[in-house]
């Protein structure tokens, strides 16, 4: 469990690097939201990408597995020989249901969606009754994105007594109401927009479920159950290209209860590595939401990573890689969220 008491007064993230970690297999998680051409952009897989996507997958030889088991079973350490990949899709787009689903069904490949209860039957979304065909194959569950696909982390200026109720509200009302329309109650939670706070991973935790940002990284033994990375795969960060590098990618070996919890007192944040063999300065690389590659400061064996100047969006992140052997790569992706830009 996280420290979240702990956590309040961490002003920078210190992470130490055990000296008898192990490189092993890892779990990746691919996040998905449209899957179509006509679709909006930010937010869309072409039809063409994904079937590319799927076959890359196929040609590496990597088993497609249930997102929960495959979750716990990695966090217990007891992960297989090669990377696992899990495929979810965020909000229940009418999209999945008639073009990705055909697709994955075919080879009874699963994969989970992830429904912001209120939005079902609405325009361009999955209703009721599709939701209920697609539950009833055994490769595919139906999870909790909340009821309305609200920002849940804790408002500036908003009273704590307020925040606790809408936010219950939020997440229990949606488990209610796929208990009640699909017969489900799975314990696996997609945070909206990516966004958490400290407090609101503690909601999570508590109702004993995992959840799962939208920040990139892999899962490995290390990683905790309320931040779990995923890989966007939208056309903009999906493209063949770099995919190879994600589905292979491992967990930077660091204990992921000792991140920071991402809301930001300061603009630019700051990163603080601590570095332990096999790891080294010289072979990181790190890089900022829409600046690309950034440069960090090295003491001995500390790294502090940095961007040059204040980030305006609501949400950015801080990725940072380094070779792990056998052409993979260990992947840290720091997610911030700005309460002060406006929401979308």
């Amino acid at each position: 469990m996280i420290n979240f008491r702990k956590l309040i007064f961490l002003p920078a993230l210190s992470l130490m690097m055990a000296l008898s970690y192990t490189a092993s297999a890892d779990l990746v998680v691919l996040q998905y939201h449209h899957v179509d051409d006509s679709t909006p952009p930010a937010t869309s897989t072409s039809r063409s990408l994904f079937k590319a996507q799927v076959q890359m997958i196929t040609d590496l030889g990597l088993d497609v597995v249930p997102l929960e088991t495959a979750t716990r079973q990695t966090l217990s350490g007891d992960a297989p020989a090669t990377n696992q990949i899990a495929i979810t899709f965020d909000d229940a787009y009418e999209s999945v249901y008639s073009v990705a689903a055909p697709i994955l069904d075919k080879q009874k490949t699963p994969y989970t969606i992830f429904v912001n209860t209120n939005s079902v039957g609405a325009k361009g979304y999955m209703d009721w009754a599709e939701l209920k065909e697609l539950s009833g194959k055994e490769w595919v569950t139906i999870a909790n994105h909340s009821a309305d696909h609200a920002h849940l982390a804790r408002k500036p200026g908003e009273p704590e007594a307020a925040w606790h109720t809408r936010t219950n509200r939020s997440l229990d009302l949606a488990q209610t109401a796929l208990e009640k329309h699909l017969g489900t109650a799975e314990p696996l939670f997609a945070y909206p927009y990516g966004e958490y706070d400290e407090a609101l991973e503690q909601k999570v935790n508590d109702r004993g479920w995992l959840g799962f940002g939208q920040q990139s990284g892999s899962i490995g033994r290390y990683s905790h159950n309320t931040r779990l990375p995923r890989f966007p795969m939208a056309n903009a960060y999906g493209q063949l290209s770099s995919l190879k590098d994600k589905l292979l990618s491992k967990a930077f070996p660091m204990d992921a209860s000792s991140l920071p919890d991402g809301v930001i007192s300061n603009n630019p944040p700051s990163l603080t590595l601590k570095l332990e063999a096999p790891l080294s300065a010289s072979r990181l690389t790190c890089f900022a939401s829409g600046l690309g590659r950034i440069d960090f400061s090295v003491t001995g064996d500390t790294v502090t990573v940095q961007a040059p100047k204040a980030l305006d969006a609501r949400r950015f992140r801080y990725n940072c890689t380094h070779p792990a052997g056998d052409g993979s790569y260990y992947w840290l992706s720091q997610q911030w969220l700005n309460l002060d830009a406006p929401e979308d």
